[in-house]
Formats: C-alpha cells, structure tokens, sequence
C-alpha cells in the first residue's frame, strides 16, 4: 500500500525534526477530522523531544508532557469564551513569546481554531512570528488556509492534510495526473491546452484541483529525482521514468515551480475554471519557450 498524504506528512517531520530543521511557524490546513490536532501535539513534541534519535520519540519525559497537555512551554491559544481572541489575549501572548522556556528548547505557540483569529489579531501577531526570539515556535491550525492572512501565510510552511473521505477523491486526481503527466510528455501545446479546458467539463472542486495539482507536481519531482539518480514513488513509475527522458532539469523545475504556484492560488476563492485556462495557457507558452 503507498504511503498517504498524512503518513508522508509525518515522516517530513521527523526527518526535519532530526536534521534540526523544523520551521518555527507552520500552517496545518485540513477540514474536521483530518488530525490537525494530532499532528500539531506531533510537532511540538519534535520540537520539545530530548532523544538523540527521532524526534519525537514519544518516551522521553518531554515527549510524555506535550502529549498529555502538561508540558509548561507548550501552549494552547483559544477563548472558548469569545468568537474571536480578545486584542489584549494576543499582545500578552506576543510578550510572553520573549519570556525564555520554562524547562524546554522551544516555546511552542498552538493556534488550535484560527477562526478566532481575526485580520487585526493576525497584524498584531505578525511581527513576532517574522522577528521573534529563535526558540518561539507558531502553530497555525485552520480548516481553510484562506483564513489566515498572506502577510502570516508567507512566513509559514503549510501542511495540508486530508480527511478519510478525501481518499478516494485523491486516488482519482492521482490518475488525471497521470493523464496530465502523458500531455506534458507529448510536447503538444495544443493537446496539454484543450485537456486541462476539457477538465472544467468534469465539475471540479477547487479542493479537486488541489489535488490534482499536487499528484502533478509530486508526479515531476518523481521524474526529477530519477534524473538525479534518485528512486521515485512507484505509483508514478513508468510515466515518472518518460517524463525524465523527455523533459529537462529545467523544464521540469519551471513546471513544478508553476503547478506549486497553483496550488497555493487553489486555497483562494478562484474560478476553478478561469485557473484551469490559466494554466494551460501558462504551460504552454513555458513549454514552448523551453522546448
């Protein structure tokens, strides 16, 4: 069985958590019942872990407090009491980000309901989640990273998981890609164009394009891996192994540059539509630029 989205999700951050590397502020998108939750208190306890192999590893002392709630430096922000955080809530927390750990290596910040984050809260929040001290760590959970302002969202990483029912959904924008990955193959600008048009036809969600956009993009990276000498995903293989021999570095690099940038605009209140012809018209002038 290949490894789900969220299952790959977890694995990122472990690797990240044991090059050092994990981002201080992170967006987790996801509709109810994805594990935003779960992976949230995952990531915290990366963060706070005292292992010297994977993080989190679950056993450690720290690990066993984030994960029962009890850990002082990790800390959860909503007001049950209120639709959205009260200003004077979200300045306190912004001063106490600059209060050293109690007894941990991060300060770690979990924005469990960004609903209740309102534009003025998230301009408040701002310049500590660009310029706060190293070890103050952000959170952000939302059903719809469109919640969360552009100024916030270009400082975070996003992951974005899927829920049960989104399997399915997923397995078939996986094979679109694979039919999209046979257009880009074709070099035919005039083919690639009149798919991605004919994919309007499909009523399509923009939680669909999303998908598609992502099996794409992880659908070039696969090839680009192969011309690094790299194994690919094998759900992708024979198509992953065309597109290396047809495309180049660079072609490839420009088209998962281009289908990330689409995904990300997906999140948006956008046309699926107008992004459909959008694209197609942006591949295609790419491609035959760089063919």
């Amino acid at each position: 069985m290949s490894e789900s989205l969220n299952d790959r999700i977890y694995t990122q951050i472990r690797a990240a958590a044991r090059r050092g590397t994990l981002h201080h502020a992170l967006l987790l998108s996801g509709e109810h019942g994805s594990g935003k939750h779960e992976l949230a208190r995952y990531i915290a306890a990366a963060m706070e872990c005292t292992a010297d192999g994977d993080r989190p590893c679950k056993i450690c002392p720290a690990c066993r407090k984030v994960f029962v709630g009890i850990h002082p430096d990790v800390i959860t922000v909503r007001d049950d009491a209120h639709k959205t955080l009260p200003v004077d809530t979200v300045r306190a927390l912004c001063a106490d980000a600059y209060i050293r750990p109690n007894e941990g290596a991060r300060k770690v910040y979990i924005f469990d309901d960004c609903a209740q984050l309102d534009s003025r809260c998230q301009d408040i929040l701002l310049k500590t989640v660009e310029e706060g001290p190293r070890y103050a760590a952000f959170l952000f959970l939302s059903e719809n990273a469109a919640a969360i302002l552009p100024t916030i969202r270009s400082r975070c990483v996003e992951l974005k998981l899927r829920g049960p029912q989104n399997t399915e959904q997923e397995d078939v924008m996986r094979e679109r890609a694979l039919e999209l990955g046979d257009y880009l193959y074709q070099l035919r600008e005039d083919a690639l164009v009149s798919y991605l048009c004919s994919l309007e036809g499909a009523k399509l969600k923009r939680a669909d394009l999303a998908a598609l956009l992502a099996a794409a993009r992880e659908l070039c990276a696969a090839a680009l891996l192969l011309q690094y000498g790299q194994k690919a995903p094998a759900f992708y293989g024979e198509m992953a192994e065309k597109l290396a021999k047809k495309l180049t570095k660079v072609q490839l690099m420009g088209i998962i540059d281009i289908l990330e940038r689409y995904r990300r605009e997906s999140d948006f209140n956008v046309g699926v539509g107008h992004m459909l012809g959008a694209l197609a018209a942006e591949l295609s002038t790419f491609l035959s630029k760089k063919a």
